[in-house]
């Protein structure tokens, strides 16, 4: 094995979510595909079907295998499952979250929101980049010397790629760079990343409020070893 063998790994956001209630889910089972996500994920797919993809895996989510399955179909593989891509553990998962008419209108909630920088009312931030940095360790040892599909969550992503960049963690939400069906990329050699990229394939079917903040950036960003 090289120690310059070129590897690519996309880190995947899965496509819109079936949400009629508009729940905050989380990890809550049984949240599929809307039919628009679907199209998202066709899309991607179609993108992706010149790549040198060997590699497909997913969060245990259904939206995510869901997201990942026209991938893996068009290039010969089955979807493989690692549970370190799953959403962020949050306490507010199954309710409407919003100041006016949703969780955050109830005093009962308030202590929840203690401190932002840990994040108070979820998983950690830290432990969220740590199992992401170990998924995506795996899906290029998975993938070597070719590229790799791995499909998780917007929160978990943001902070593997925060770490990457040497950001701080806690961060305005409003402003993550990882709209519906988007493609961060990290490319390595060896083991060592040295960019990252991002694209939105399937941007224009991306409904126009939930495009805030996403703004595609032109080239790579290099990191040394």
């Amino acid at each position: 094995m090289s120690g310059n063998e070129r590897t690519v790994v996309h880190v995947m956001r899965h496509g819109e979510v079936e949400n009629p209630e508009g729940v905050l889910y989380g990890r809550l089972p049984g949240f599929h595909l809307s039919a628009l996500g679907v199209r998202m994920a066709e899309r991607v797919a179609e993108h992706l079907a010149g790549r040198d993809i060997t590699y497909v895996v997913a969060s245990t989510l259904e939206r995510a295998h869901e997201t990942a399955e026209p991938i893996a179909r068009s290039h010969g593989v089955e979807v493989a499952t690692d549970v370190r891509l799953i959403e962020a553990e949050n306490a507010f998962q199954g309710k409407a979250f919003g100041v006016g008419d949703g969780a955050l209108r109830h005093p009962a909630n308030w202590p929840l929101l203690r401190n932002p920088f840990r994040p108070s009312w979820g998983e950690p931030y830290a432990e969220q980049v740590a199992r992401m940095r170990a998924a995506l360790g795996a899906a290029r040892d998975a993938a070597r010397g070719h590229e790799a599909v791995a499909v998780s969550h917007q929160l978990p992503i943001w902070m593997l790629r925060s770490s990457v960049e040497r950001r701080r963690l806690w961060h305005d939400p409003r402003k993550r760079q990882c709209t519906l069906a988007s493609l961060t990329s990290f490319t390595f050699a060896g083991d060592d990343i040295v960019s990252i990229t991002y694209t939105e394939p399937a941007l224009d079917l991306v409904p126009a409020h939930l495009r805030a903040g996403a703004r595609p950036v032109k080239g790579a960003r290099g990191y040394g070893a």
